[in-house]
C-alpha cells in the first residue's frame, strides 16, 4: 500500500483491509518522503538546491525530526493492518521525485499489487476527464504490477466513507424514468 500521509492514503489503508486482503497476505506501507537531495544507485545523494545559511548540525536535526514524523505517521495509517492481524512491513524512502521512486521500489521490491488512494485533483488540473491524481496516474502507466486506485470519497459524492463507484446501469435507468 502506497501512503503519503494524507486521509487518501489512511482510507485505502483501511480499504484495502476490508475489500482487498486475504488471509496469507503480507502487506508492505511504502512511503517515499520527499526531499531536496537527488539520489541516484551509482552516486549517492547530490545537493539539488543551495546550501542554506543553517549549520549542517541544526539541518541534521530538523531532518532527523521530520523522519521521526514520518516514521509515527506512517505507523498511524498502518493501524487497521495491526489490528486486523495482517502481518506488515513499514519501507520509507527518499527522494525528489515520488511518482518515479515509488515504481522503482515497487519493481525493486517485487510487489504483487500496489494500492493507493487518490482524490483525482492531478487529472482535474489537466483538464481530463479522469479522476486520478498525478501520481496514481503515473503508477498506473509505470508500475510493473497492477495498481489499484481508490477514490477518497468527497462532500460531492456525498460524503458516505464509501469509495466512489459508478455504475452505467443507474445512469440509463435515471434517463429512462425521465421520458
Amino acid at each position: 500500500v502506497a501512503v503519503d500521509l494524507s486521509d487518501e492514503s489512511a482510507f485505502a489503508v483501511r480499504w484495502a483491509v476490508q475489500n482487498y486482503l486475504r488471509p496469507g497476505d503480507a502487506v508492505i506501507v511504502l512511503h517515499v518522503s520527499p526531499t531536496s537531495v537527488l539520489y541516484g544507485a551509482d552516486w549517492g545523494p547530490l545537493p539539488h538546491t543551495p546550501q542554506s545559511a543553517e549549520t549542517p548540525e541544526s539541518q541534521k536535526q530538523i531532518e532527523d525530526e521530520f523522519d521521526a514524523f514520518t516514521a509515527s505517521k506512517v505507523a498511524d495509517l498502518a493501524r487497521p493492518l495491526k489490528e486486523s492481524g495482517v502481518p506488515f512491513k513499514i519501507h520509507i524512502v527518499k527522494d525528489h521525485d515520488m511518482r518515479e521512486r515509488l515504481c522503482l521500489e515497487v519493481e525493486r521490491l517485487g510487489l504483487s499489487a500496489v494500492i493507493m488512494g487518490s482524490r483525482g485533483f492531478g487529472a482535474e488540473k489537466r483538464g481530463s476527464d479522469g479522476k486520478l491524481g498525478s501520481v496514481s496516474d503515473y503508477c498506473v502507466h509505470h508500475c510493473v504490477c497492477p495498481v489499484v486506485v481508490v477514490r477518497y470519497p468527497d462532500d460531492k459524492d456525498g460524503g458516505s466513507g464509501e469509495p466512489v463507484v459508478t455504475i452505467k446501469e443507474a445512469e440509463v435507468e435515471e434517463e429512462a424514468s425521465k421520458g
